[in-house]
């Protein structure tokens, strides 16, 4: 490891991920400019820029990451570079996403390969081959971190070929390597030593911050690697601050709801030290009007209760020095 990973992440992860999913032709626009911009003003100091690729199916094994809709090279190298003129640090986020809808926590096969069956060997021959392209261009433009998946649940036991796709990044990238893991895997993973950081989901339900804090304190403790949220947030709609997983939980548009969890979620992990911050899910590409912000119902924070709060706490968390971290 070439950087100290504690380090890089102070004084405080204050960050935002943007971009989501990646759509080709969205992002190296006016509007993507301008959102990038925008996204900017709200006491952020990092950004997770995300863009998503396809397999068909999750017993598919390629991940077709040149094609569309998957942003271009030419676009991801855009947003990095935008993001740095604004003085923001870059987590590149490559993740990997199922055309038929499917969760990608469900990409999975058979434990032992079967004859004519697919195996994980061929899927993770391609995802190698899409995570190393995204580590080039992230070596190349300077990220400061990669973040080689996300919530994987049932790759997660793969151990073994976790580890030699790390080896392979950390051949072509010398930033910061993390993984981020579904919420309640914190303490599920066996190779969190091979990365710099250890990351997670915290869509936890309001009332449970406490709890899961005190779970996912000690799987921390236990891998000495410094800790953030790679993805939090909850939806300005009525019922989403107990299930803020749920993009699609029906409710009514609610600024007030959000804005009460991002309240309980801040309170709770500024008791806890070892939480470095939070790369909040989620600011698109292409922001909605501030004037119909109070009839959006998705995560992104614009124009709601939850921005100015964001805003504030931000730049406060941002500008404290934070107490050191097991390393």
């Amino acid at each position: 490891m070439s950087v100290d990973a504690a380090q890089a992440l102070e004084p405080y992860v204050a960050g935002m991920t943007w971009g989501w999913t990646g759509v080709r032709g969205t992002w190296a626009t006016a509007a993507a400019s301008e959102s990038l911009r925008a996204m900017s003003e709200h006491g952020v100091n990092w950004t997770a820029i995300a863009y998503a690729a396809l397999q068909d199916t999750a017993q598919s094994t390629e991940v077709r990451f040149r094609e569309a809709p998957t942003v271009t090279d030419e676009e991801i190298v855009w947003a990095i570079r935008e993001a740095k003129a604004l003085g923001l640090e870059v987590c590149l986020k490559p993740v990997v996403n199922v055309a038929d809808g499917t969760w990608r926590a469900y990409i999975g096969f058979f434990d032992e390969d079967v004859p004519g069956e697919p195996t994980w060997g061929d899927w993770f021959a391609s995802y190698r081959d899409f995570i190393l392209h995204a580590a080039r261009i992230a070596e190349t433009e300077g990220c400061e971190m990669l973040c080689i998946g996300c919530e994987m649940v049932r790759a997660d036991a793969r151990e073994a070929e976790w580890r030699d796709l790390i080896a392979a990044v950390r051949a072509v990238y010398s930033g910061v390597v993390t993984y981020n893991c579904d919420k309640y895997q914190e303490n599920r993973l066996a190779w969190w030593d091979a990365v710099d950081v250890v990351t997670s989901s915290g869509y936890y339900p309001i009332d449970r911050w406490d709890a899961e804090l005190d779970r996912i304190e000690k799987a921390v403790a236990a891998t000495g690697k410094p800790f953030f949220f790679m993805e939090a947030g909850c939806p300005s709609r009525a019922g989403s601050p107990d299930r803020p997983n749920d993009w699609s939980l029906p409710g009514a548009p609610s600024g007030d709801a959000q804005l009460r969890y991002y309240e309980a979620m801040f309170a709770a992990c500024d008791a806890r030290p070892w939480v470095r911050g939070f790369m909040l899910w989620d600011w698109p590409p292409a922001l909605y009007a501030a004037e119909d912000a109070a009839q959006n119902d998705d995560y992104c924070p614009y124009g709601k209760p939850a921005g100015n709060f964001l805003r504030e706490a931000y730049r406060l968390r941002a500008g404290q020095a934070r107490m050191p971290q097991q390393s």
